[in-house]
């Protein structure tokens, strides 16, 4: 069987907003060290594999913005689509305590074939898409864990990332906030931008408006949350696009 690296839904939507989930699946190719990184499938279940409920989100959200949406078809522990090609965590050996087995000897060729395998032709799809059209705005689809091993618990149920464009994110904090019942993380809980990122390489690069939504992952287990929070989030962005007048 062929293995796909990435899923595209809704390819002929028309609408202006392209969703972008990086870190949709925690499937290991079985040309990645046999299907199995030597970790406990409780881990893989974790955060530290893929961002739970996170493609659920994005596809809902494709339905109500009429856009397409593009899920990895990989653990983020296979190689991270959301680093540049020259971080240092581009393959992690050890994430939130968790030693990864397969990854401890992955030398430059064992990179450069993931690189091949995975992250390049997810790149390439999202470039495609991207570019169809002029007026194209980004959104990424990512979902973090309440509470890291060893660290206090994590206040936001939803954070906005943003690095040197704030066209979209600053609205759309701002509508967020006025909800009255969120605690909102502008860059938090972690900054908003890393060289060679999927938002730098797909839309700062490009001049493409743009936004990152973190999503608290206990708040989208199942798919009816899922759905409720893209119903909430769509028609915010959408705001913010009209408020930003891009």
């Amino acid at each position: 069987m062929t293995y796909h690296p990435f899923h595209t839904f809704g390819a002929d939507r028309t609408g202006r907003w392209l969703i972008t989930c990086d870190h949709a699946q925690n499937f290991v190719p079985e040309a990645v060290a046999g299907g199995d990184l030597g970790i406990a499938p409780e881990d893989m279940a974790r955060h530290i594999a893929f961002d739970p409920g996170a493609a659920g989100v994005s596809l809902a959200l494709g339905e109500l913005l009429d856009a397409s949406v593009v899920c990895s078809n990989f653990s983020r522990l296979v190689i991270d689509p959301n680093r540049g090609e020259d971080d240092p965590t581009l393959v992690m050996k050890l994430y939130d305590g968790t030693i990864i087995p397969a990854n401890r000897h992955a030398d430059a060729a064992e990179v450069q074939r993931r690189l091949n395998l995975c992250y390049r032709p997810y790149h390439q799809e999202v470039a495609r898409l991207a570019a169809r059209r002029e007026d194209t705005l980004y959104c990424a689809v990512h979902s973090f864990t309440r509470q890291l091993r060893g660290r206090d618990p994590r206040p936001w149920q939803v954070g906005v990332l943003f690095a040197r464009d704030e066209r979209l994110t600053a609205p759309l904090i701002a509508l967020l906030e006025a909800e009255g019942d969120l605690c909102v993380g502008a860059n938090e809980p972690y900054g908003g931008h890393l060289d060679g990122d999927s938002v730098d390489r797909h839309a700062i690069r490009h001049n493409r408006p743009n936004v990152l939504v973190e999503v608290r992952n206990d708040l989208i287990r199942t798919e009816d949350q899922q759905r409720q929070w893209a119903a909430r989030l769509a028609p915010l962005l959408e705001e913010a696009a009209r408020l930003a007048q891009v």
